[in-house]
This record gives structure tokens, sequence and C-alpha cells, in this order.
């Protein structure tokens, strides 16, 4: 579950921090863009190393490792289909080519799990929330999203803790083949299911006794506003873009093995 540790907000001082959320959020979906506009493991890296930076001026390079650690089964499971599936149904490529393409998808997945991870990491959802509300998106819509992001990491805690406590009394979780193993993780998800239904009846309970709804002009506490760094945050983004999109069309990148070579 160290995956979703990488995912939970941590309240720190640091200029990430104190960025627009909305700012961050243009960030995102270009690096997003960006990463899934290249086949390519030369930008690919690039748009890895760019971030690393961005990790430690937030102070979160603990939590940024546990992300990466947690997201490391999933990126070998990339790996290791699509060098299968190009093996197989790419006849005219030879191996190199084979594993370069496969650990260009591998980095993609890397770089979209690191962006979005930075992203939550230095976002409160209250201000993510917020940011929403002053975008124009209904307050319903914003108070749903909000409440599964603060909720994902929670179930993962409360999943670790089933997980323990079925190991105390004897379950053999990684023992036998793969249905085994699947049969093993029913006693896991009953009680988190349970859970999990428990916990939305109390947040439903605690929205009526509160009146939730009932007033449709809300007021909030703070206000954001776009600062210098925000600017320079969607200019930095949006240049990013357009270099990418004219490289993309007009300058051919080599492969890395030719480079090594």
């Amino acid at each position: 579950m160290s995956v979703f540790d990488g995912f939970k907000f941590r309240s720190i001082s640091s200029p990430i921090h104190q960025l627009d959320p909305r700012a961050k959020f243009v960030y995102v979906c270009v690096l997003f863009a960006v990463a899934i506009m290249f086949n390519n493991i030369i930008p690919l890296l690039i748009l890895f190393l760019i971030q690393i930076p961005i990790v430690f001026m937030a102070k979160v390079q603990k939590e940024w490792m546990r992300s990466m650690k947690g997201s490391a089964v999933f990126a070998i499971m990339i790996f290791a289909v699509n060098l299968l599936s190009l093996y197989f149904y790419a006849g005219h490529e030879t191996f190199t080519s084979i594993l370069e393409r496969s650990l260009a998808m591998t980095v993609r997945f890397i770089v979209l799990v690191q962006s979005f991870s930075i992203f939550f990491l230095t976002t409160s959802p209250d201000m993510l929330g917020l940011a929403l509300e002053q975008s124009g998106v209904p307050y319903e819509l914003c108070f749903a999203f909000t409440t599964a992001v603060r909720f994902v990491p929670v179930l993962a805690e409360e999943a670790q803790t089933i997980i323990d406590a079925q190991k105390s009394r004897g379950l053999e979780i990684e023992s036998g083949n793969f249905l085994r193993r699947i049969r093993n993780y029913i006693p896991i998800l009953i009680p988190l299911i349970v859970n999990a239904i428990r916990r939305s009846l109390e947040l439903a309970e605690t929205m009526e006794s509160r009146a939730w709804g009932a007033c449709e002009n809300r007021t909030n506490l703070y206000v954001l506003k776009i600062k210098t760094n925000d600017l320079l945050l969607i200019l930095f983004s949006l240049l990013l873009l357009t270099v990418s999109i004219y490289v993309s069309i007009h300058v051919y990148i080599p492969p890395l093995t030719s480079l090594l070579m």
C-alpha cells in the first residue's frame, strides 16, 4: 500500500505547496499530454529528470520514493507485457529496438505516477476543492471529488491494518497458485468493504445533521488568487507543451541505443 502514501497530502511549508492548485493542475495536465505524445525514451527521461528538482523543492522526497517503490510492481508488469507483445507481433524490429520501446512505455508510466504524486502530495484537498469551485465546477462535484481523494489513503491504511490482522491469525496471502492467492484476499476485501460502507453512512449522517445543501449561495473562508509564481508555472507549462509539439512534428529523435553506440 506504499503507492497510496505517495498520493496523501503532506502539510509542509515549501514553495511548491504555496502554488495555486489551478497552476499545478495545468502543469500536471501538460506533463500528461507530453508523456503521451512521445514514444521515444529520451524525451520521457527528460520529463522524469525535470521533476526531480521539484520533489526536493517540495520537501517530499520520502513520500515520493514510497510512491516510486509502490509503482515498481506495475512498472515491471508494463515492461514485461510490452516486451512480450512487441517480440511476438513486431517481427521486423530488432530486439534492441523492442527493448527500448518497452522501456519507454515503462518510463512513461513512471512519469505519470511521479507527476500526479507531486500534485497530490503538495495540494490540500480543501484547496483543490476550492480551486474547482472557483473555476465554475458545481459544488456537488467538487465535494464528491475531494471526498474521494481524502478516502483513498484512509482505505489504503485500513486495508494494510486488515492484512496485518489476518496475517497474525495465520492467513497466508502469498502462498499457493494464482487462484489460491486471489481466494486468500477474500477475508481482506469483505471487512474492507464493510468498513467503507459504514464510513459512507457516517458521512451521510454527518452531512444531514449539518444541513448540507440547504444554502445555494455558499461562502468560503479563503479566496484563491493567481500570483506571480503561479503565472510563471503556467507559462512554463505552456512553453513546454509548445516545444514538445514542435519537436514531435519537426525534429527526429534518434534511439538511445544509437547514441550509446
